[in-house]
């Protein structure tokens, strides 16, 4: 077989990699837990009319089907031969792999809300697939971490505070093993909605969408395609620009914003509402994370589905990596019809943050395997007896596996040295007195990196608490 190619967009990281990884779901989860957020998992296929009925994303939904249901495959004459209505029926189930965790999430809630209790609050970490190309920190296979809260009919404001507060508490916990700061930039859709229809321009989606490629294209860019692809004059671009222009950590942003307005000789209820919002979300952040938080009114979020806040986070110092953390507020994602479950939710592209760790050397792990102790293995008719140890040190806590071959001390201390194994465990050895009477000398524990040998029990020693599990510290 030849060597396999890498396949380009779906990250495999070594056992290092992955020790760091683990950390960061681990750290993730338990915040979430800490503020009542409950673990779900949703399945990883959605009818694909649901993952297209909201916002741009047919181009980076994967299908799902058959390699029988696809023309001119081997075995697919079968279903080739169905009727045309077979046919018509099957794409009407066509289904596709999630893009992200929020509509699927959407139509979780609707299947189970007569069973789940509300406001749900909700964590999920799982793989989504988007086909986009694949560069820095943007994979076609990644790992999301969520939280969401999820209302019946109504859903309070003060939410919409609490997830990015969370969140900031989320990833500052990530601060001990050398992960940058994080800032969290906060919009609000009402501010950007009242803003342009006070303008006169009707298509708030298409202005939003544009604003939203503000740091990939640039000012002078997104003011042509404001006017050629909206119908907004030079003027109204102009202002659009000098709204996204508008940053800061405190009540002051506001007060520029109805500046703004005012200068164009407008008021608006709905901008009004969005300010309010907008001001008590920063207000409240500035106590709670001074400085992780800041509105910054070009963020717009492509997605359609958001209605309120709208939420981006990037690394200090990494910000040409793009956002880490997004989402905001949806009021109409999750309706039946007769029922709407408003919510607000935060995603974390846990894959771009452990690619930028791993890429940038901010972060290691201590070693790959979990495995703190080494126990040799003297000849093949001692094996028993070093797997013996190992059990007993295992049903202690502590992790523990048996050297591979009976080689010299000196290979099976490189072995352990190799895989970054702390400990090696070397059983008492028999001697034979001149009378003949045999005795067992005790147990000794190495540390293979003082070279310190010391006699030990099974049943008794155990490793420094920092050299039972592998851990992630700065690099």
């Amino acid at each position: 077989m030849a060597r396999p190619t890498p396949l380009s967009g779906f990250p495999e990281w070594l056992p290092d990699g992955r020790v760091v990884e683990q950390h960061v779901l681990d750290t993730l989860r338990r915040t979430f837990e800490l503020h009542g957020f409950a673990g779900i998992e949703t399945r990883a296929a959605e009818p694909l009319d649901q993952l297209l009925r909201k916002g741009e994303t047919s181009k980076e939904v994967y299908v799902l089907s058959r390699l029988q249901d696809v023309p001119g495959a081997q075995g697919g004459d079968d279903a080739a031969e169905g009727t045309g209505t077979d046919r018509a029926g099957a794409r009407d189930k066509q289904l596709g792999l999630h893009f992200d965790l929020t509509v699927p999430f959407a139509r979780y809630v609707l299947e189970n809300s007569g069973k789940l209790s509300f406001p749900f609050k909700r964590h999920q970490i799982q793989k989504v697939w988007r086909g986009e190309r694949p560069q820095d920190g943007r994979f076609r296979e990644f790992v999301q971490a969520d939280i969401d809260v999820v209302g019946a009919g109504t859903l309070p404001y003060h939410y919409e505070v609490e997830l990015p507060l969370v969140m900031a508490e989320a990833l500052g916990a990530l601060r001990e093993i050398g992960v940058p700061e994080v800032r969290i930039l906060v919009n609000n859709r009402r501010v950007a909605e009242g803003f342009y229809r006070g303008l006169g321009l009707e298509d708030v989606d298409g202005v939003l969408r544009t604003i939203d490629k503000l740091d990939k294209i640039g000012p002078a860019k997104v003011a042509d395609a404001l006017v050629a692809e909206t119908g907004a004059t030079p003027e109204q671009a102009q202002a659009c620009l000098d709204l996204a222009a508008i940053r800061g950590s405190d009540s002051g942003v506001v007060d520029q914003v109805r500046a703004l307005a005012a200068s164009h000789g407008f008021t608006s209820e709905l901008l009004d509402q969005g300010l309010e919002e907008l001001g008590a979300l920063v207000e409240a952040a500035a106590v709670r994370a001074p400085g992780v938080v800041v509105a910054d009114l070009k963020i717009a979020r492509g997605l359609d589905y958001y209605t309120g806040s709208v939420y981006e986070t990037v690394l200090v110092g990494h910000e040409q990596l793009g956002s880490i953390c997004s989402g905001g507020r949806y009021d109409t994602l999750a309706s039946d019809g007769a029922n709407t479950y408003p919510g607000v939710g935060l995603s974390v592209g846990v894959s771009r943050l452990v690619s930028r760790l791993l890429g940038s050397g901010l972060v290691r792990a201590t070693r790959g395997v979990p495995t703190a102790v080494l126990v040799a293995v003297s000849d093949e008719e001692h094996r028993a007896q070093s797997d013996a140890v190992a059990a007993t040190l295992r049903a202690r806590g502590i992790p523990a596996d048996v050297a591979p071959t009976a080689a010299r001390f000196g290979k099976q201390i490189r072995y352990a040295d190799r895989r970054g194994i702390p400990f090696v465990w070397f059983e008492g050895r028999e001697t034979v007195s001149d009378d003949g009477q045999v005795t067992v000398g005790a147990d000794q524990v190495k540390d293979i990196r003082s070279g310190e040998q010391v006699d030990a029990d099974p049943a008794v020693w155990a490793p420094p608490s920092e050299d039972l599990w592998p851990r992630v510290v700065p690099a």
